[in-house]
Protein backbone atom coordinates (compact mmCIF):
# COMPACT_ATOMS: atom_id res chain seq x y z
CA UNK A 1 0.00 0.00 0.00
CA UNK A 2 2.60 2.59 0.74
CA UNK A 3 4.18 2.41 -2.90
CA UNK A 4 1.26 3.31 -4.32
CA UNK A 5 0.51 6.19 -1.44
CA UNK A 6 4.74 7.69 -2.59
CA UNK A 7 3.56 7.02 -6.57
CA UNK A 8 0.23 9.09 -6.29
CA UNK A 9 1.85 11.59 -4.11
CA UNK A 10 4.53 12.11 -6.49
CA UNK A 11 1.72 12.14 -8.98
CA UNK A 12 0.15 14.99 -7.63
CA UNK A 13 3.42 17.05 -6.49
CA UNK A 14 4.56 16.55 -10.54
CA UNK A 15 1.09 17.83 -11.66
CA UNK A 16 1.06 21.20 -9.27
CA UNK A 17 4.70 21.50 -9.89
CA UNK A 18 3.86 23.87 -13.42
CA UNK A 19 0.95 25.77 -11.99
CA UNK A 20 3.30 27.10 -8.65
CA UNK A 21 5.94 27.33 -10.86
CA UNK A 22 3.50 30.15 -13.09
CA UNK A 23 2.34 31.79 -9.88
CA UNK A 24 5.90 32.36 -8.73
CA UNK A 25 7.22 33.68 -12.42
CA UNK A 26 9.31 37.04 -11.67
CA UNK A 27 7.24 38.61 -13.91
CA UNK A 28 4.52 39.28 -11.48
CA UNK A 29 4.25 42.32 -10.25
CA UNK A 30 4.05 46.41 -10.12
CA UNK A 31 6.55 48.06 -12.72
CA UNK A 32 7.83 51.17 -13.28
CA UNK A 33 8.52 51.86 -17.01
CA UNK A 34 11.54 52.96 -18.24
CA UNK A 35 10.63 56.82 -18.16
CA UNK A 36 9.15 56.80 -14.88
CA UNK A 37 5.74 58.19 -16.41
CA UNK A 38 3.59 55.04 -15.66
CA UNK A 39 3.35 51.59 -13.59
CA UNK A 40 1.54 48.36 -15.03
CA UNK A 41 0.79 45.85 -12.97
CA UNK A 42 1.65 42.11 -14.67
CA UNK A 43 -0.44 39.04 -13.72
CA UNK A 44 -2.44 36.29 -15.09
CA UNK A 45 -4.87 37.40 -18.06
CA UNK A 46 -8.62 36.91 -16.47
CA UNK A 47 -10.10 33.74 -17.51
CA UNK A 48 -6.22 32.63 -19.05
CA UNK A 49 -4.19 31.51 -16.65
CA UNK A 50 -1.55 30.50 -18.36
CA UNK A 51 -1.44 34.06 -20.05
CA UNK A 52 0.15 37.49 -18.81
CA UNK A 53 -1.86 41.01 -19.15
CA UNK A 54 -0.42 44.32 -17.66
CA UNK A 55 -2.78 46.91 -16.51
CA UNK A 56 -1.91 50.49 -15.77
CA UNK A 57 -1.93 51.04 -12.19
CA UNK A 58 -0.46 54.55 -11.69
CA UNK A 59 0.22 57.31 -13.98
CA UNK A 60 2.21 60.95 -13.83
CA UNK A 61 -0.11 62.14 -15.93
CA UNK A 62 -3.35 61.13 -13.87
CA UNK A 63 -6.01 62.77 -16.21
CA UNK A 64 -4.19 61.18 -19.76
CA UNK A 65 -6.32 59.97 -22.23
CA UNK A 66 -5.99 57.56 -24.74
CA UNK A 67 -5.64 60.76 -27.22
CA UNK A 68 -4.23 58.67 -30.41
CA UNK A 69 -6.24 55.29 -30.37
CA UNK A 70 -6.81 54.58 -34.12
CA UNK A 71 -10.62 54.14 -33.03
CA UNK A 72 -11.97 57.61 -32.55
CA UNK A 73 -14.59 56.10 -29.77
CA UNK A 74 -12.06 55.09 -27.56
CA UNK A 75 -9.66 58.28 -27.60
CA UNK A 76 -11.94 59.52 -24.79
CA UNK A 77 -10.74 56.65 -22.36
CA UNK A 78 -8.26 56.98 -19.68
CA UNK A 79 -5.13 55.12 -19.88
CA UNK A 80 -5.24 54.66 -16.08
CA UNK A 81 -6.75 51.32 -15.87
CA UNK A 82 -6.25 49.98 -18.93
CA UNK A 83 -5.11 47.11 -20.11
CA UNK A 84 -1.79 47.73 -22.03
CA UNK A 85 -0.11 44.06 -22.70
CA UNK A 86 -2.09 41.10 -22.95
CA UNK A 87 -1.47 37.44 -24.00
CA UNK A 88 2.14 36.91 -23.27
CA UNK A 89 2.50 32.79 -23.12
CA UNK A 90 5.33 31.56 -20.78
CA UNK A 91 8.47 30.31 -23.08
CA UNK A 92 10.21 29.48 -19.72
CA UNK A 93 10.73 31.16 -16.15
CA UNK A 94 10.70 34.39 -16.58
CA UNK A 95 10.18 34.32 -20.18
CA UNK A 96 7.08 35.52 -22.04
CA UNK A 97 6.52 35.75 -26.35
CA UNK A 98 3.69 36.18 -28.18
CA UNK A 99 2.02 38.81 -26.58
CA UNK A 100 0.79 42.37 -27.73
CA UNK A 101 1.69 46.04 -25.84
CA UNK A 102 -0.10 49.24 -26.91
CA UNK A 103 1.49 52.39 -27.30
CA UNK A 104 -1.04 55.21 -25.91
CA UNK A 105 1.34 58.02 -27.13
CA UNK A 106 1.32 56.51 -30.53
CA UNK A 107 -2.06 54.86 -30.46
CA UNK A 108 -0.15 51.43 -31.94
CA UNK A 109 -0.22 47.98 -30.65
CA UNK A 110 2.97 46.06 -31.10
CA UNK A 111 3.88 41.89 -31.19
CA UNK A 112 5.78 41.68 -27.83
CA UNK A 113 7.66 39.53 -25.42
CA UNK A 114 9.55 40.11 -22.30
CA UNK A 115 11.94 38.80 -20.08
CA UNK A 116 13.23 38.84 -16.47
CA UNK A 117 16.96 39.65 -16.51
CA UNK A 118 19.00 38.61 -13.62
CA UNK A 119 19.25 42.18 -12.02
CA UNK A 120 15.52 41.84 -11.90
CA UNK A 121 14.77 44.59 -14.77
CA UNK A 122 12.19 43.46 -16.75
CA UNK A 123 13.01 43.99 -21.18
CA UNK A 124 9.92 44.69 -22.53
CA UNK A 125 10.39 44.34 -26.40
CA UNK A 126 7.71 45.82 -29.15
CA UNK A 127 8.53 44.43 -32.55
CA UNK A 128 6.84 45.59 -36.02
CA UNK A 129 7.83 43.18 -38.90
CA UNK A 130 11.84 42.84 -37.82
CA UNK A 131 12.41 46.30 -36.47
CA UNK A 132 12.56 46.01 -32.64
CA UNK A 133 12.40 48.52 -29.21
CA UNK A 134 12.93 47.56 -26.54
CA UNK A 135 12.56 49.31 -22.67
CA UNK A 136 13.69 48.28 -19.05
CA UNK A 137 11.08 48.19 -16.44
CA UNK A 138 12.13 47.93 -12.78
CA UNK A 139 10.17 46.59 -10.23
CA UNK A 140 7.68 49.30 -8.17
CA UNK A 141 8.70 49.47 -4.53
CA UNK A 142 5.15 51.31 -4.15
CA UNK A 143 2.20 49.96 -4.12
Amino acid sequence: MRPLLHAALAAAIAAAAPAVALAADPVEGEWLTQAGTARVKIAPCAGKADRMCGVVTWLKNTGAKDVHNPDPGLRSRPVLGMTMIRDFKAEGPGHWKGGKIYDPQSGKTYDSKMRVNADGTLKVEGCVLVVCQAQTWRQSQTR
